[in-house]
């Protein structure tokens, strides 16, 4: 893989006449708005041959010139056995784990711990899809401070036709959540899009940008401190569940990143936020019948559930 950055010029269809410098790049090249934004801002753009800033205004038939970013080598997937990672269900076309906190669903720049992927290789389990070979048989995934189901296809025609599922929002993804406060209403959908946090690049956001997100809550159990929900979620966003809540002015307790409590954490013994993948049912692959499975609360989110409810009591 070669190491010198490329230099890609074009013409600036007139269609895109008028359009800032970081969504015309967006639009001609399919980066994200905001990695154009971060390359004018390294001054690695210039329009007929004059550097510009993001913010600038393009005309047709100008010629733009972009020096591309490096692409970073592909994260390496190494056969690591997970300690925790259950196996709920395996045949030919599938295996669903159970995840625990602290594992992300495969390899990614710049993660040093365990993944499931490495996991299920660890423990001979065979995936063969297409696609980048550090995210083999991945459909959907779950943040590494989350824990619970996932499935994870093993063969080719597993792998398009639960893709199919997740894209067509049939699948059925269920969660717990413990969120500070009281949602009002107590039942309720939230429907509003998500994008990239507009000042922190490790964070997701509520913005007008965003892509539609919809999340649908019912209330199990309210506590003095806190209510626990049964989530869906119609869509698959990153962080959607934490961000929702958050913007909601419900963050989930012990989610320090979006806003909670740290003294309610600390007192709940919490280090991450209380949020697990509970259900998760589809149409199997092989004959289209419904499968459905469901996962334990861990001991941390147990323990910190208990306290509420005695500190409720």
């Amino acid at each position: 893989m070669s190491t010198l950055p490329e230099t890609r010029a074009l013409p600036v269809p007139e269609g895109l006449e008028g359009e800032r410098v970081d969504a015309a790049l967006a639009r001609m090249l399919g980066f994200s708005r905001t990695k154009a934004a971060e390359l004018a801002a390294a001054g690695k753009v210039r329009l007929d041959g004059a550097e510009v800033g993001k913010s600038e205004r393009v005309m047709g038939g100008s010629w733009i010139e972009v020096e591309m970013p490096v692409p970073a080598a592909p994260p390496v997937v190494e056969a690591e056995p997970v300690e925790g990672m259950e196996i709920v269900h395996e045949d030919d076309d599938l295996v669903v784990v159970d995840k625990p906190v602290g594992v992300a669903a495969h390899p990614s720049p710049g993660w040093r711990g365990t993944t499931v992927i490495g996991g299920l290789a660890a423990a001979g389990y065979r995936i063969a899809t297409s696609g980048a070979a550090e995210r083999q048989g991945i459909v959907h995934r779950l943040d590494v401070g989350t824990s619970g189901l996932m499935v994870v296809a093993k063969s080719e025609g597993a792998y398009a036709h639960l893709k199919q599922q997740f894209r067509e929002r049939t699948v059925d993804k269920r969660y717990h959540a413990l969120v500070q406060g009281h949602p009002d209403p107590m039942s309720g959908t939230i429907d509003a899009p998500i994008g990239r946090h507009p000042q922190h690049d490790y964070k997701w956001a509520v913005t007008a940008e965003g892509k539609p997100s919809v999340t649908h809550y019912d209330l199990i159990e309210a506590f003095r401190g806190g209510s626990l929900l049964d989530i869906k979620l119609e869509t698959g966003r990153t962080h959607q569940i934490r961000v929702h809540m958050a913007a909601h002015r419900h963050p989930c307790v012990g989610d320090l990143t979006y806003g909670a409590d740290p003294t309610l954490a600390a007192r709940l013994g919490l280090t991450r936020q209380w949020l697990h993948a509970v259900r998760l049912g589809f149409a199997h692959p092989a004959d289209g019948s419904w499968a459905e499975f469901a996962s334990d609360y861990p001991g941390d989110l147990r323990s910190a559930l208990e306290r509420i409810r005695a500190e409720s009591a």
